[in-house]
């Protein structure tokens, strides 16, 4: 698919992969990070677009957004559909857990016990019927100003969480992630989650990843070392109107 949007998408997302290794040259690090585009609003034209691209993460906000693109891609694009790994970054109803775990490859946002036991419930219903065999990684949402109306774990809940993600049959607890408080400079809030991500890590080993950072700060984000940034605006441009 050549056309003017494709060639729109392949820019932006040369722009944004040259930002992420100055971030990472200017953090002095020599490892990698995932970059997840995340698709919110924008159709599956421009899902199929980015994996010809090469794009292998998409992340997706909205869970019956999330569920018919995934089944539009399979249905029209099913070589793509093979190639790309839907990342679920954004807030999960706990009744809508179990579905979540039928198409996500990774889930950002477990914050609550109650959505961990239905993704873990899902994923075995979804492996016994041979779709999404073995486990589902997912991360650990924090909650750094202890607002969790916004989404999140508190910092005093998240071992708690973690013993229980690490428990099930399910899950692999991947890691942290992480979405700023409104107020105050993300680098202060990144270095505050880099922090219990290494404690998490003490606790849990296999617990590696660190999901942090978006379009507008991922510099800090790479600076106090996320594995793992979450880019649409910078990529898709601005979310269409709906």
């Amino acid at each position: 698919m050549s056309d003017s949007r494709t060639e729109e998408l392949a820019a932006r997302l040369a722009e944004t992969r040259e930002r992420l290794d100055a971030a990472l040259a200017a953090a002095g690090r020599q490892d990698g990070v995932d970059l997840v585009v995340v698709t919110k609003f924008h159709p599956v034209g421009d899902v199929a677009r980015l994996a010809r691209l090469g794009v292998r993460d998409l992340g997706e906000n909205r869970v019956q957004e999330a569920a018919a693109k995934v089944a539009d891609l399979s249905a029209t694009e099913p070589d793509l559909a093979r190639a790309v790994r839907w990342n679920m970054i954004g807030h999960i109803q706990s009744n809508k857990a179990a579905a979540v775990a039928g198409w996500a490859d990774r889930v950002h946002s477990v914050d609550s016990v109650k959505v961990a036991s239905g993704l873990d419930k899902g994923r075995g219903r979804a492996a016994a019927d041979g779709d999404h065999p073995g486990v589902l990684p997912v991360l650990l949402q924090l909650s750094l100003d202890g607002d969790t109306s916004r989404g999140g774990v508190a910092r005093d809940d998240l071992p708690a969480l973690a013993d229980h993600v690490a428990g099930l049959d399910h899950l692999r607890l991947a890691g942290l992630m992480v979405v700023p408080p409104l107020s105050g400079p993300p680098a202060a809030h990144f270095a505050e989650a880099s922090r219990v991500a290494e404690e998490l890590r003490r606790d849990h080993p296999g617990a590696r990843e660190f999901s942090a950072g978006m379009s507008g700060d991922l510099e800090s984000a790479i600076a106090a070392g996320s594995t793992c940034v979450r880019v649409g605006t910078a990529i898709l441009g601005p979310r269409p109107v709906v």
